[in-house]
């Protein structure tokens, strides 16, 4: 099973807070990590816990070349503390965002190759736009990727 980490905050100490794809928000203290793997302790320094990012998959969180967090990690032994609705506009946003930044594409150049405004192309990327069909297989098309719509 892999889960996708959408959004991140950093709360006191050396806790973090994780939204991912499906909704769940989960809490996780980075602290029992370091005790399981002391080269970690270098994020004891607050400077450099909080400069974090999701990496480009959404399959963890990067501080540097020596120093990264899975996301399972956090999925599974972190606490759940909400969980928030998530739309199909918002996931399909999603979804295109990193596809296209997986593909190494700007949203000015996925217009371009699909023929879509850039304007509408970030209105479907924040998940407030409501695209048809035919530009979802449009931008698929330019992605050199599928369009597939599963149903749980």
């Amino acid at each position: 099973m892999f889960v996708e980490m959408i959004d991140l905050k950093y709360l006191d100490g050396l806790k973090l807070l994780a939204t991912f794809i499906d909704g769940k928000v989960i809490e996780y203290d980075v602290e029992k990590l370091i005790k399981r793997f002391p080269q970690l302790s270098a994020l004891k320094n607050r400077k450099l816990f909080v400069k974090g990012k999701i990496d480009k998959g959404g399959y963890g969180i990067i501080w540097n070349d020596e120093l990264d967090l899975d996301a399972m990690e956090v999925y599974e032994e972190g606490t759940l503390v909400s969980t928030i609705s998530v739309t199909i506009n918002q996931q399909v946003g999603y979804e295109i965002t990193r596809s296209r930044e997986k593909a190494g594409l700007t949203q000015v150049q996925l217009s371009k190759l699909s023929g879509i405004d850039q304007a509408d192309i970030s209105k479907i990327e924040r998940g407030i736009g409501n695209p048809s069909l035919e530009k979802l297989k449009k931008i698929a098309n330019a992605l050199n990727a599928k369009c597939e719509f599963h149903l749980n």
